[in-house]
């Protein structure tokens, strides 16, 4: 997929993300209709409910335990996800090479470049689409999540440790962590790409502002659920895609042909001996 499609596909996500949040502002309730507020909102509703009862009518750890609960569920396409992004990475240095050997732009010239691109991923089992497949896949749970506790109205009337659920964080630290952990999430997995495109760098600064901006304005029940999913992440990352054992696996395979580039020209040319 190139830079420019990635990025149209970034933005059409975001785009399609604040659509979803638009769609009902309304409180769920057991009269609510059509099929994605009775039927999706309204059960995660009344799960975070109970199991927030589960902790004495604690609906903050209740929003907490509900979104790690997604989150294992989701863990299998995430490390799907992971592989993909791991191949795509692998034959960046390859993609790059062809384009430098194909760089006219007529299109001729950009005919082959597209045949040599597609027998590189079907060589090396790469499918530059299914990367995308997982974010999809989670965009309307995810989704259905941030709705269940913007639209509950006893999830906001609650209170956890400093704050008032219904409310704004009045210091402010959620959203700050919130932001901080979408941060270190984007870094960590730009880290250990080999090549990071663009758009990848834009949405790892992008996001956490989008973030930080948010969660200043909205209740803090929606930041709480913020930096739990993005702790998870952070988490996550280090188990699936951890950069510094990436870093080290790539540091190690550079001295590795370097090595042997060496030995071969060493064999090619071996030094003469001395005359006695």
């Amino acid at each position: 997929m190139s830079k420019r499609k990635r990025l149209l596909f970034t933005l059409s996500l975001f785009a399609v993300m604040m659509v979803l949040s638009a769609c009902g502002t309304e409180p769920i309730t057991s009269d609510s209709t059509g099929f994605w507020d009775r039927y999706v909102v309204f059960n995660f509703s009344n799960m975070i409910v109970w199991l927030s009862d589960l902790f004495f009518s604690n609906y903050g750890l209740g929003i907490i335990a509900f979104t790690i609960i997604i989150r294992v569920i989701l863990l299998p396409l995430n490390h799907f996800q992971t592989k993909s992004t791991k191949k795509m990475s692998a034959v960046q240095p390859q993609i790059k090479a062809l384009q430098a050997k194909y760089a006219s732009k007529d299109r001729e010239t950009q005919e082959h470049l597209q045949k040599e691109v597609s027998k590189l991923y079907a060589d090396n089992d790469v499918n530059p689409y299914m990367g995308c497949l997982p974010v999809l896949v989670q965009m309307p749970v995810l989704m259905a999540l941030y709705q269940a506790i913007s639209r509950t109205e006893i999830l906001k009337s609650g209170s956890f440790l400093w704050m008032n659920l219904g409310e704004r964080d009045p210091f402010f630290i959620l959203p700050v962590v919130a932001a901080i952990l979408t941060y270190a999430t984007s870094k960590l997995t730009m880290m250990s790409q080999t090549d990071a495109n663009p758009a990848t760098k834009s949405m790892t600064y992008t996001m956490p502002i989008m973030i930080l901006m948010m969660g200043i304005n909205f209740p803090s029940a929606l930041s709480l659920y913020w930096v739990a999913s993005n702790a998870f992440s952070v988490g996550q990352t280090l188990m699936l895609n951890n950069p510094y054992k990436a870093i080290r696996e790539r540091e190690q395979a550079e001295a590795e042909t370097k090595a042997r580039e060496k030995a071969l020209k060493k064999a090619q040319n071996p030094k003469k001996k001395k005359k006695n």
